[in-house]
């Protein structure tokens, strides 16, 4: 029943059998739980043991129905899985097989179909530590023949290498349990190129993280590092606001210009810590002063000393990141103002220095220049200005707030396009959306984060990876494509394909997070596969959920300087109906 309502659209809750067991429906858009031992990407039943919720009736809890709507037995978001018995696992795998084997026709089942594959938790109690066990049906046609059986067992963590596979022997054991003269193998590892750091003794909480997969065909030895004509697959994800990178100054510009934003949107500003600790109102007067000294020879080719003084003033990074974010030289009045108002930390103070500009404008005590395309209400009185006469502005309410934000997206849109363009070389696909004025401030300002978000990115891969044009521009590619079609999401997985060599001296000398060989044998639904693996982590999910205390101080020899590794091995075995 739950397969023909997942034809229309997956359930939204798990459903209850006989009381105790959990039955979920996954999508094959969805992430599979199973995907280290298992490569299928058709719907799969998960079964898993049902939590009852402990505010629920216990009545209704012993309800007998097989199959009721349960989402009361949802186990809290602080909580993981819970898994099954093995021999209850065992007894479900039975249930499934005979259901769907034609030659039970004792049972009357008046129409056999193909059931999606089943895969059930189990608690690892027996001696083998079983932690899934699952079934996937053998089809000719629309026609069952039989059924591929798996289980997947683990151990650890442990740093004794002598519990470590012989790689022969399991070839060994893969020939002489599915009868093959010959087998395959192939090498998967994955490797972290950058880990969260300690800041004085202080860990950063943080999502960031840079990691490589790579696979390679003819596996010689366990553990042996990848060979560089392997296929690799860099994984980027990235939190913007790490205090250790060098774009931190211009991540707390960007916060700023958020503030703006909000306040813009509720009414309700709330000014962050200045970025200056000179107020705005002082380096403001102090600017126009500056101007209407130099008024005669004020121009794009002012002096170098002064340019220099300008560049260094706005660009807000610190001197390790100058080589690679370039600070532009051809700041215009508006964009020099936003690096003077960015330590705005008032109203009030908004508004003293908006009304200093404007009668500067009026009394033609400067004439500044701005770039050509500016729409800002800033620019537009500039503009004016030229003629002798501007309009008059009622600095209140919200105006004050809007021209501020418009100068400073004009700016910092100019300042990552600027790099984009000069240093990953991209000749910035889908420009037009990015810096776009045809839809609101508020629309502008989230494009301007991801603008930013793109920029943390190639920082840390010029920075951390030493990455030249060659991966920049790529990767740069396949920011902007999958930003130009969704919203701003920090802990979307960039995947980059690259040459190993490229990476090699960063894991070369390092333990891998997960290390596997796939032995395999046969063809197309004939293949059977041998799977062992290592991995930092555990490689099931509640697995950590049921013994979180039997592996938190596992060490050897009293030594946790040594890789602890979890030891997995997945095994499969057919059986045909016909």
């Amino acid at each position: 029943r739950i397969h023909e309502e997942g034809r229309e659209s997956i359930p939204e809750h798990p459903c209850l059998f006989e009381t105790d067991v959990e039955i979920c429906l996954i999508g094959g858009s969805c992430k599979s739980p199973i995907e280290r031992f298992w490569n299928g990407n058709n719907m799969i039943y998960i079964l898993q043991k049902a939590r009852h919720n402990e505010e629920s009736d216990p009545m209704e809890e012993s309800k007998p129905d097989d199959a009721i709507y349960a989402s009361e037995l949802l186990p809290k978001q602080s909580s993981g899985p819970v898994a099954l018995s093995v021999s209850r696992a065992k007894q479900l795998i039975s249930l499934y097989t005979i259901v769907q084997n034609p030659n039970m026709t004792h049972l009357e089942i008046s129409e056999l179909f193909v059931l999606p594959p089943l895969w059930i938790r189990c608690d690892g109690s027996d001696p083998e530590h079983t932690y899934w066990l699952g079934a996937e049906p053998l089809k000719a046609g629309n026609k069952i023949t039989g059924i591929n059986f798996y289980m997947v067992t683990c151990d650890g963590p442990t740093a004794d290498k002598n519990r470590f596979a012989n790689l022969e022997e399991l070839k060994m054991a893969h020939k002489m349990k599915h009868h093959s003269s010959i087998v395959m193998t192939k090498g998967s590892a994955q490797y972290e190129l950058i880990r969260a750091a300690a800041i004085e003794d202080t860990i950063v909480e943080s999502e960031s993280n840079i990691y490589v997969d790579i696979t390679w065909n003819t596996v010689n030895k366990i553990l042996e590092t990848p060979p560089l004509i392997s296929a690799a697959t860099l994984n980027i994800t990235l939190e913007s606001g790490d205090p250790r990178s060098p774009v931190y100054q211009l991540y707390r510009e960007l916060q700023f210009l958020l503030a703006l934003a909000e306040g813009l949107k509720t009414g309700v500003t709330e000014w962050p810590e200045p970025l200056e600790s000179e107020s705005a109102v002082e380096l403001v007067q102090e600017f126009l002063t500056d101007l209407k000294n130099k008024l005669d020879r004020f121009c794009m080719s002012e002096n170098k000393s002064e340019t220099e003084k300008i560049k260094s003033d706005t660009a807000a990074v610190d001197s390790s990141i100058k080589s690679i974010f370039s600070e532009r030289g051809d700041l215009d009045f508006a964009e020099q103002l936003w690096c003077k108002m960015r330590s705005v930390s008032s109203y009030q103070e908004l508004i003293v220095c908006f009304t200093l500009i404007i009668k500067s404008l009026e009394h033609g005590e400067i004439q500044p220049w701005i770039h050509q395309g500016s729409s800002s209400l800033l620019s537009k009185l500039i503009k004016q200005s030229y003629h002798g006469k501007i309009e008059v502005v009622s600095l209140s309410g919200i105006t004050p707030i809007q021209m501020l934000l418009e100068i400073g997206l004009d700016k910092m849109k100019k300042d990552y396009v600027s790099f984009f363009i000069v240093k990953s070389g991209s000749c910035l696909l889908f420009q037009d959306y990015f810096i776009s004025t045809s839809v609101d401030l508020q629309e502008q300002v989230h494009r301007v984060q991801k603008l930013h978000h793109m920029l943390e990115i190639m920082v840390s891969c010029t920075v951390l990876l030493h990455f030249k044009h060659e991966n920049l521009f790529p990767l740069t590619q396949i920011c902007m494509k999958y930003y130009k079609e969704n919203p701003l999401n920090e802990k979307h997985v960039f995947q980059l394909p690259i040459r190993p060599a490229a990476v090699k001296k960063f894991y070369q000398n390092d333990h891998p997070e997960i290390w596997k060989v796939d032995i395999s044998s046969g063809h197309g639904q004939k293949e059977v596969k041998t799977t062992w693996q290592v991995s930092t982590n555990p490689p099931v999910e509640h697995m950590t959920s049921n013994n979180t205390g039997l592996f938190s101080d596992s060490t050897v020899n009293g030594s946790s300087e040594e890789r602890m590794y979890f030891i997995a091995m997945a095994k499969c075995s057919q059986v045909h109906f016909t």
